[in-house]
């Protein structure tokens, strides 16, 4: 072979070498990133092409994929239920999901590995390929009151309602809303520019309240301080008689602890019933001294305060205490303040342990999946998360929340014919607005079906200093419909 023909062979198979890395390099470094690219406008019309799977709850259907005739996009999802769901289902996006959308998106476009042999039958028998369909523990009767509720009240806010004995979740509603139909649309243009317009709104209509935002608890926290303090003695019960004075003297800080409005608490020596009836500050404020921090954290650690990061399947915003500091800071933090933060979900957990004999259940928002010819895929299996009391103290505890509604601070919640328990809370905030208003419940004592949260933000104004007339209300509307009343 002579020079010339040599080099240029040489040349050759040198660029063959190169196409082929560049190949491979392509094929198997940047794939997902060429696959995800939005630039990649077959992506684009391949969402559209599967039918994905339907969410529903119970009969109802909450999202589905319906075709487009004379359309360059075969399917397109709609909500019929609009704004209600919103912040359940979430929204698809031509680039983006949110919620369960997000959460189960490989099952509910039939990619899903466990779809494999569901896949293999419809390639088989020539049929399209379908998603999966989820089917959620959402009870609509108790999503529609407590949406209703909470909108009348014209605030921003969050309900939640569990099912104490299993942790299935009946009820998820965070206002402001949104509608996902409006960010489900095949036109980029209409879409992003809708997302940035609620993106944008100060009243953050797509966040969900419920899980993604956490809160200072107010006096819901004082809950979970008698709790505390309840394990610490099994002597202790309903009757107990504490300290209640109209100032607790906090060491180290001339800002000693009132009661709300500087009030008295009884006669300055009350029982552990009618403290929390009351809501005095005082005696829980001192509990929380008497306790320390690390009994205060273990308790919460014991509610599913502060452990693994939840996901129902969503994530959920993490939940705490706040730092250990001095015994001024924690005889705040033991009445829901200082560094005290919690999400909806988390309150409801902790009404749910207690209306549950103690026991805190795992919550969960799927009840089952099905592919498209009803083949069972997954199904909800209840899971204790933690036992957070003694089966005693939470009885002892169900008595009181159960005076607290009443004879106490809840009236506004009771259920005639059902023992409902409950405790009141007003969470003062940084931002020099009203106090958010809060309430937990749970009924019926002897046979617990639900256990609710309600926060209103701002919601304690004037007359209403514990949360008892605004969230009160809610909370009764939805364990009402629950209960079928």
């Amino acid at each position: 072979m002579n020079g010339p023909l040599k080099r240029a062979s040489i040349a050759c198979l040198l660029m063959f070498g190169l196409l082929m890395v560049n190949i491979n390099y392509l094929q198997a470094v940047r794939a997902d990133q060429l696959r995800e690219d939005p630039r990649n406008n077959r992506n684009f019309y391949a969402r559209y092409e599967v039918e994905r799977g339907r969410i529903t709850a119970g009969n109802e259907v909450l999202a589905e994929s319906v075709e487009k005739p004379d359309s360059d996009f075969r399917f397109q999802r709609k909500y019929p239920h609009g704004p209600l769901y919103a912040h359940v289902t979430g929204f698809f996006s031509p680039e983006s999901e949110s919620a369960i959308e997000r959460s189960r998106d490989s099952l509910l476009d039939g990619s899903d590995p466990s779809l494999l042999v569901r896949r293999s039958i419809d390639l088989f028998t020539n049929k399209a390929t379908k998603g999966a369909n989820v089917d959620l523990t959402i009870v609509p009767k108790a999503q529609e009151a407590g949406y209703e509720a909470l909108r009348r009240s014209g605030k921003r806010g969050a309900v939640v309602a569990i099912a104490p004995k299993t942790g299935a979740i009946l009820a998820m509603v965070s206002v402001p809303t949104y509608d996902p139909n409006e960010l489900s649309g095949t036109n980029k243009g209409d879409v992003f520019g809708r997302y940035a317009e609620l993106d944008k709104n100060k009243n953050k209509p797509l966040i969900n309240r419920v899980i993604d935002r956490t809160y200072p608890p107010g006096s819901t926290f004082k809950a979970l301080t008698m709790a505390a303090y309840l394990e610490e003695d099994p002597s202790r019960g309903p009757s107990t008689m504490v300290e209640a004075p109209q100032l607790l003297d906090l060491p180290n800080t001339s800002a000693d602890l009132p009661n709300y409005g500087g009030s008295a608490c009884g006669a300055g020596r009350v029982t552990l019933q009618f403290a929390l009836e009351r809501s005095c500050n005082t005696p829980f404020g001192a509990m929380g001294m008497e306790l320390g921090y690390d009994k205060m954290l273990e308790q919460a650690k014991k509610f599913g305060i502060g452990g693994e990061p939840l996901e129902i399947p969503m994530g959920v915003a993490g939940s705490g205490i706040g730092p250990k500091e001095d015994a001024a800071a924690l005889a705040q933090a033991s009445i829901g303040q200082r560094s005290n933060q919690m999400t909806p979900l988390q309150m409801a957990m902790i009404a749910a342990g207690i209306a549950n004999d103690g026991k805190v259940m795992k919550p969960y928002l799927i009840n089952k999946i099905a592919d498209a010819e009803g083949g069972e895929v997954e199904t909800a299996k209840p899971e204790e998360l933690t036992t957070a009391i003694s089966p005693e103290a939470a009885d002892k505890l169900q008595q009181m929340m159960v005076s607290v509604v009443n004879n106490g601070t809840a009236t506004a919640a009771r259920i005639p014919g059902v023992e409902v328990g409950g405790k009141t809370g007003t969470a003062e905030t940084a931002e020099g607005q009203a106090p958010h208003a809060w309430f937990i419940s749970f009924a019926d004592v002897k046979d617990p079906e639900v256990a609710v949260a309600v926060l209103v933000e701002s919601g304690s104004a004037g007359t209403d200093a514990s949360g008892g007339h605004t969230a009160a209300p809610i909370a009764k509307a939805v364990m009402e419909a629950v209960l079928d009343r």
